[in-house]
This record gives structure tokens, C-alpha cells and sequence, in this order.
């Protein structure tokens, strides 16, 4: 079959990195091709070279089978290139519609804008999708996942050849995901091609037909989805085999450091749980559930209505955020972009941004030898790859990014870390790092929240797990007696019997 879109031979370098080295990718008509590879591996170096961000310093583009070049996104766009990407490129302040055809306005015979037009034809992309949308919404009323889902419209409304998806789902629900597919199958009956990238490798078997492997920024080869394993694919994207993905220890837990007594806020109702030093507590649910906003009143960025917090036999009064962080609990957000770091500055400032009263000297001076030492030695212990501590933080890839959010909460040195989908949009082998580096704070005696919308990660990692059901916690389960369809059943508000049916 002829491709759509053929890269051949791409070299990308920056100072001090070759980001890609003779990398190759082929999109067939009617085709899901997924692009996969460990963070760092040149999956979106490619892309940005692809649409003209970056010019390739070697290779071929071939597309629509001419040799090309894209001078800028807006350049690949009118071509028929949409890419839908990670990070979401929306104006909060303006509406749906707005968003959708922005720069692209339907205008009447008089030359101003045709609203009607603008806000039908947005509707009709909605009920693509199957969204309940109103089109007249403000961006900033919605959530990450429905904002997600407007990316997608926004793409589909070029009506483009080729269709470029980075992590399309990471933030959708499973209804809003189930939605997306049907469009992609019926995109593939148009005979246009689609690129998947994702690190959710059960999607990569559910939806694409074929898979390019990346890794070190060369191109490790093409396959078809039905020539492989799960097994077969990791080990062609880490270049070795992973053996015990979710590497949990069994240590002896100490005393009680976490009590949370009939905690009502917003989202939460009358929410109760202990958590020990040395143990990891797993929090699953549905989006929705109210996850997020429970860890959210534990350190200080939501107020609580009623209920106590204790922390050490101490009931604390968490008013900022600030508040819980100077009684030792910090919070690692899902939403590391937008919540937990800062993309302009350096892998040095942000990791030591919430820590500088320790490396303040007497007049208020910084020790900045101190910080650099301090700043150095995460970098080693946690395998950060970086050029430099001075690296701006928005050139790194996305699990080295999470990695350095992690760091950051640990240099405050806390008694409780809540970490809010840790590894969401992470590589496998980068997987592995955190949840090994997990461990080892385990080890140290810290007391850790894990909360994650992925069951095997919760039930793998955990040592307890609570399971939340529309702002109450609807289960409790040991490591021993969790199973994905014992959570689930919690998820949804069933009883899957009770801890001593289960033990039984």
C-alpha cells in the first residue's frame, strides 16, 4: 500500500543531543498507525519537524506522494496535517465555537462574522463526538477531559488527510474515549490516516493497525499490531526485557501519622481513613469520584466544611496550600503542566522553588553552593535526563518532568506525599524508575497517597486501597484482597462483598 505520508531519515540535533537519528515513519490511508517509544525517544521531536516547528537537519518528508516542506504548523494545517496535541492549545476566555474556528470565522456577505453559522457547524462536530456540549460554553468552565475532546473537534473540523493524536485520552473518561474510537474508525472508512501516540499499550492493541517503534530517536522498526505481544512491544521500546512491572515491597508499617475523620468539602462527604509511616495507600475511583478533590482538602487547596484532620495526634487547621506544606504534606498535582511546574524555568529553580527556606542563610541570602549540591543529588538519585540543572524545565520530556515534580515535593523533606496519577503520560521504563524510586521513600518511612484512575498500578503499588464513589469512599481493600473487578464494582457504587467474604 502507498503511504498518505512517509518521513525518511530524519536527523534532528540540539546543543549537547542528536534528538533523532535517521528516524523513518510511514501513515497509510485507512490506516491507525501508532508511534511508541519511551519519553525522550523522539516521538514529538518527529511531529515537530513533521509540521515545520522544528527543520530537520536531514531526511525526506513525502507527502501525498511529492517531497515536502512545512514552513510552520499553520503551513501543514492548509495541507491537510491536524495534530491534536498533549498539551491543550485552547483560549479559556473564549467559547467552544470561538475556540473551534478560531482565525477561520464564518463571515456573512458584509463581512462580520456569521455566529449562527459558527456555533450550527460547531454543534454538528460535537454530536460527532457524541458530546452534550452547548458550543456557547466558556473553555474555562470545562474540565481537562471535555476540553480535550474540543482539541479533537477542533481537528476534525480541517477535515485533514493526515491526523496526528499525541495522548489523545489521557485525560478523558471512558465514555469520552469510547466516543473517540468510533470517530477514528470512521475516519479510517474516509481512508484517512491517523498517527497514535500513547504509552497506554492496551489502546495500542485496541485501536491501531500498525506500530512504529522509537528509541534513542532511531527508528527501531514497523509492525503489524497482530504480529505482536505486550511483552514483545515493551522490549523493543526499552531495548531489554522488564521483568515485574509494578515491583511492590512488603516492609513492616509503622504507627498512624494520617487521620482523617468524617471530612466533608467540596466533592467529599464524610470521608475516614488512617495512613502509617512506610505504607503506601492506593485511592481509585472513576473521574469524578472525587479523588482529587479529597487530597485537595487533606493539604489546603479546597476548605473543608466539617470533619478533622490529624496529623502526628495533631488536628490541623489547613487553610492555603502553604499551610499544608509547613505541617510536612505535600501534593504531586495530575496536572504537572499546569499546577505543578513552572515550563519557562530551569530544572534548578523549579525543583528548588517550594524548598528555598532551606537553603536561606541569615539577612535572607540564598546558599546557592547548597542548592546546586541539593539539586545535583536528586538529579542522580532520581535518573533525571537532562543536559544541565540549568536546562530550561520545558524541553525535558514527560517523565523526566514528573520526576523533577516529584523531587521538588521531596526536597521540603514531608511526613505524608500525595501523588495525584503519577505516571500519567510516562513511558514504561520511566514507569518503572518512579515506582522503584516510590519504594525507596517507602523504605525511609515516608507515608504515601497513591491516586490513580489506571487499576493495575493502584492494585500493584498499594499496600491499602480506598475506593471512591461520588465523593464518598464506597470500599476498602488489602493488597491481598484487591482485584480490578472488586474496585470496579466499588467504582460504581456495588458491593462486591464484604473484607471478610473477600478474605475468606
Amino acid at each position: 500500500m502507498q503511504p498518505l505520508l512517509e518521513l525518511i531519515g530524519i536527523d534532528k540535533s540540539f546543543p549537547g543531543v542528536k534528538a533523532l537519528n535517521g528516524a523513518a515513519l510511514k501513515v497509510y490511508p485507512g490506516k491507525v498507525m501508532a508511534l511508541v517509544g519511551e519519553n525522550g525517544a523522539g516521538k514529538s521531536t518527529m511531529m515537530k519537524v513533521l509540521t515545520g516547528i522544528y527543520s530537520k537537519d536531514a531526511g525526506a518528508i513525502r507527502y501525498l506522494g511529492k517531497e515536502v516542506v512545512f514552513h510552520g504548523p499553520k503551513n501543514s494545517q492548509e495541507a491537510g496535517i491536524g495534530i491534536i496535541h498533549q498539551e491543550l492549545n485552547l483560549i479559556p476566555e473564549l467559547t467552544i465555537a470561538e475556540n473551534i474556528f478560531l482565525g477561520r470565522e464564518f463571515v456573512n456577505r458584509f463581512g462580520k462574522i456569521d455566529w449562527k453559522t459558527m456555533f450550527s457547524e460547531s454543534d454538528k462536530l460535537l454530536k460527532r463526538l457524541n458530546l452534550d456540549y452547548d458550543s456557547h460554553q466558556l473553555i474555562a468552565e470545562l474540565s481537562i477531559g471535555e476540553q480535550q475532546m474540543v482539541e479533537i473537534a477542533k481537528v476534525l473540523s480541517f477535515e485533514s488527510q493526515v491526523i496526528i493524536m499525541d495522548e489523545p485520552t489521557d485525560a478523558l473518561t471512558d465514555t469520552e474515549t469510547a466516543s473517540l474510537f468510533r470517530v477514528i474508525e470512521e475516519l479510517k472508512t474516509q481512508g484517512r490516516g491517523i498517527v497514535y501516540i500513547s504509552h497506554r499499550l492496551k489502546e495500542i492493541f485496541e485501536i491501531c493497525d500498525d506500530v512504529t517503534v522509537f528509541r534513542d530517536g532511531q527508528f527501531i522498526g514497523e509492525k503489524s499490531v497482530n504480529e505482536l505481544e505486550e511483552e514483545t512491544l515493551i522490549e523493543m521500546m526499552v531495548g531489554r526485557k522488564l521483568e515485574d512491572q509494578y515491583p511492590r515491597i512488603d516492609i513492616p508499617v509503622g504507627e498512624v501519622r494520617l487521620q482523617v475523620e468524617n471530612l466533608s468539602g467540596v466533592g467529599v462527604e464524610h470521608a475516614n481513613f488512617s495512613l502509617r509511616s512506610g505504607e503506601i495507600l492506593g485511592v481509585s475511583g472513576l473521574m469524578g469520584a472525587g479523588r482529587t478533590e479529597l487530597m485537595k482538602i487533606i493539604y489546603g487547596a479546597s476548605p473543608k466544611k466539617s470533619g478533622d484532620i490529624r496529623l502526628e495526634g495533631k488536628t490541623l487547621s489547613l487553610k492555603t496550600p502553604q499551610d499544608g506544606l509547613n505541617n510536612g504534606i505535600v501534593y504531586i498535582s495530575e496536572d504537572r503542566k499546569r499546577d505543578g511546574l513552572v515550563l519557562g524555568m530551569s530544572v534548578k529553580e523549579n525543583m528548588s522553588l517550594t524548598a528555598l527556606r532551606y537553603f536561606s542563610r541569615a539577612g535572607g541570602n540564598l546558599n546557592h553552593k547548597e542548592e546546586q549540591q541539593t539539586v545535583g543529588d536528586f538529579i542522580r538519585l532520581f535518573n533525571i535526563k537532562t543536559p544541565s540543572m540549568d536546562q530550561i524545565i520545558g524541553n525535558l520530556s514527560g517523565g523526566n518532568q514528573q520526576k523533577v515534580a516529584i523531587a521538588r515535593g521531596l526536597m521540603t523533606r514531608p511526613k505524608v506525599l500525595i501523588l495525584d496519577e503519577p505516571t500519567r503520560g510516562v513511558d514504561v521504563g520511566a514507569k518503572k524508575e518512579i515506582y522503584q524510586l516510590i519504594n525507596q521513600f517507602k523504605k525511609e518511612g515516608l507515608s504515601i497517597i497513591l491516586v490513580s484512575s489506571e487499576m493495575p498500578e493502584v492494585i500493584g503499588m498499594s499496600d491499602r486501597i480506598l475506593v471512591m464513589h461520588e465523593g464518598h469512599i464506597s470500599g476498602e481493600f488489602s493488597a491481598k484482597q484487591a482485584t480490578q473487578e472488586v474496585l470496579m464494582a466499588a467504582a460504581v457504587g456495588k458491593s462486591y462483598g464484604s473484607a471478610q467474604e473477600l478474605s475468606a
